[in-house]
């Protein structure tokens, strides 16, 4: 199990931003390992409980909630990512464990006693949280990612964009998944995601953006899509 204690920020920037900030980041930070030319994919299946418990405490903004989600990067055919992802006030706690390849295709069809292969005490806090509160598959959600790092304070910016969303296939591994957009291709979501405290030319470089932060969920953002159109 690994567990990662940080503060994050959030800023939605236009295509013209994204590819300015790109090549500045080049010049003073490392390129993440998974990045090629174009960034990496990441797919995520996100699990809820029935009434939406989770969605709807981050929609109403509760300093205290968590994500439960399977992820997999750049499609890996091998393995998967089960990670708890808590807020604590400003603060974000993630906990990830890694699972193999048969073991998450039964987590996608909610039969979470996979978890209970693994001696580990994260595999098996997630597997009391899903069995008492009842989580069940909601939305896979895949997006390109570009990273970059610091590895002084652990500084880590991302820019995420093409996000794509699906709520009829919770297959991670299907390489032919139709996937709808869940936002406007132009825009790019920038996190920034740090321990402790930003070095003072990322803040300079923050301050340039002329923008307020924002409360961006990628798991929202491919809900609110469906949820509108049921109310409709």
């Amino acid at each position: 199990m690994n567990e990662v204690y940080r503060k994050e920020k959030k800023y939605l920037l236009d295509i013209v931003k994204y590819t300015k900030y790109i090549k500045t980041l080049e010049n003073i930070m490392k390129k993440d390992i998974h990045n090629d030319k174009n960034g990496y994919k990441i797919r995520t299946l996100y699990f809820d409980t029935i009434n939406d418990k989770d969605y709807e405490e981050k929609e109403v903004g509760l300093r205290n909630r968590r994500k439960i989600r399977l992820r997999m990067y750049n499609a890996t055919p091998e393995f998967a990512m089960i990670e708890l992802k808590q807020k604590d006030g400003e603060f974000y706690i993630k906990k990830s464990l890694k699972l193999n390849k048969e073991d998450a295709i039964e987590i996608t069809k909610g039969k979470y006693s996979s978890l209970l292969k693994y001696n580990d005490k994260f595999a098996a806090e997630c597997y009391g949280i899903m069995q008492m509160y009842a989580y069940v598959p909601k939305t896979v959600i895949e997006y390109t990612r570009n990273a970059f790092i610091i590895q002084e304070n652990q500084t880590r910016i991302t820019f995420d964009q093409n996000i794509k969303f699906s709520e009829t296939n919770y297959n991670l591994f299907d390489s032919n998944m139709v996937l709808n957009d869940a936002m406007d291709n132009t825009k790019v979501i920038l996190e920034v995601k740090y321990s402790g405290f930003l070095l003072s030319y990322i803040k300079d470089l923050l301050k340039k953006l002329d923008k307020s932060e924002i409360a961006a969920s990628k798991y929202c953002t491919g809900r609110k899509i469906t949820k509108y159109y049921q109310y409709m």
